[in-house]
């Protein structure tokens, strides 16, 4: 593992790097949901009685509020949501669930590695207690027998107090794709190579689709070649 200074760490962690739709793209949400969850959202419609308006607030806390683009963190903390939402989770639950672990944690992030699920509840691991509660149940201690995690996708930095997403592998950690931002300013690599799937891509389809020509450009096996053309492939379908 590579060992980075903690001031530099947090640095890339936290630095604006994705756009809204290559946010999209990489987590497999709509691009008006990925606004919606990071900036919230105005509303207004009528009922019978009256007229209804106000602002959703975001679920996300962006690590930079109000930027235009998406740190790492906040697009690790979206691919939680969007894993949060697929087990049943409303928005309303997740936005009070991360209130709540900010009072346990001192930080807004899904993207750390306490975070799991139990049947429906979302589990918080206290590092210094040991033990697991249940969130928005007023702190009971949740026993885990279940407990569903994006462990083979995430590696989680140990050099700070906070635990937060270092790494994240979109096809599995089995897989030959990493999203690392302190390589290649956070875009999709190949594991140990530093090239980026979409350098990759880009010279694929300048090569009419031949995988061979670009493996020989840049000395990468054929098969890592067709790992990087079927996620960019996937990101693009």
């Amino acid at each position: 593992m590579i060992v980075y200074p903690s001031g530099e760490l947090l640095a890339s962690l936290n630095a604006p790097a994705y756009s809204i739709a290559e946010t999209s793209r990489l987590i497999g949400i709509p691009s008006w949901s990925v606004s919606r969850y990071l900036r919230g959202y105005e509303y207004k419609y009528r009922t019978k009685e009256e007229t209804r308006e106000g602002q959703q607030p975001p679920v996300v806390s962006q690590s930079d509020e109000g930027a235009t683009y998406a740190s790492f963190l906040d697009l690790v903390d979206l691919l939680f949501v969007k894993e949060f939402l697929g087990r049943g989770f409303t928005l309303q639950h997740l936005r009070l669930a991360l209130i709540e672990a900010k009072t346990y944690l001192g930080t807004p992030h899904f993207a750390r590695s306490e975070f799991y699920t139990s049947g429906d509840q979302i589990v918080l691991k206290l590092p210094k207690q040991g033990y697991m509660i249940a969130l928005i149940t007023g702190g009971q201690i949740a026993i885990p027998e279940i407990i569903e995690k994006l462990s083979d996708k995430l590696d989680f930095e140990t050099i700070t107090e906070f635990g937060l997403v270092q790494r994240w592998y979109p096809k599995g950690k089995s897989g030959m794709i990493v999203i690392d931002p302190q390589v290649c300013f956070g875009r999709p690599t190949l594991i140990g190579r530093g090239t980026a799937t979409s350098n990759i891509y880009d010279l694929y389809l300048g090569e009419s689709e031949q995988v061979e020509p670009v493996s020989k450009w840049f000395n990468i096996p054929v098969p890592d070649i067709k790992a990087a053309v079927q996620f960019e492939h996937s990101l693009w379908g």
